[in-house]
């Protein structure tokens, strides 16, 4: 089994942070999506109020992956919850387990907090990592559907 190092990433991680959303961008076919920068990321992670945590995956001394998370709340459950919003591991390191060690460092942490859940959510044309998923015991919540209101949908809906 290769060595895998799950580490908390620090301020001076941004650009691999940046670098990792990109490539995840890429591989996902959505990176005409992408608006933030490394600033913009440096403020919401590493700023007086931070929004979400990173998790990088090292392999020799390497970045290979990330995760990207943040704590939810289940009101039926009344205890937190932790949200992974992007998990990524760069193709020449898939395989070397960085993608089960940063779930398991993550299960760990939501563990550690006294959370009720990790979830997050898959592209359903993404077979191998839903493969992964399925592997280490997700299941689907085949009857929940995500909703998003964003851009000028976003604007209205505020000004009521």
């Amino acid at each position: 089994m290769t060595d895998i190092l799950i580490r908390t990433a620090r301020a001076d991680d941004i650009d691999t942070i940046h670098a990792f959303i990109l490539a995840l961008a890429d591989y996902e076919k959505l990176a005409h999506e992408v608006k933030t920068d490394r600033d913009t990321l440096a403020r919401y992670l590493f700023g007086p109020r931070p929004m979400a945590e990173v998790l990088i995956a090292d392999h020799d001394g390497k970045a290979v992956g990330f995760a990207l998370f943040f704590h939810n709340f289940s009101t039926f459950e009344g205890r937190p919850g932790l949200y992974l919003e992007d998990l990524f591991v760069l193709p020449q390191a898939r395989g070397l387990g960085a993608g089960k060690a940063l779930l398991v460092r993550l299960a760990q942490m939501a563990i550690e907090r006294d959370c009720a859940r990790l979830e997050w959510s898959v592209l359903d044309w993404n077979e191998p990592a839903i493969a992964v998923y399925r592997a280490i015991g997700a299941k689907p919540m085949d009857e929940w559907t995500v909703q998003r209101v964003d851009g000028d949908a976003l604007t209205a809906l505020a000004a009521g």
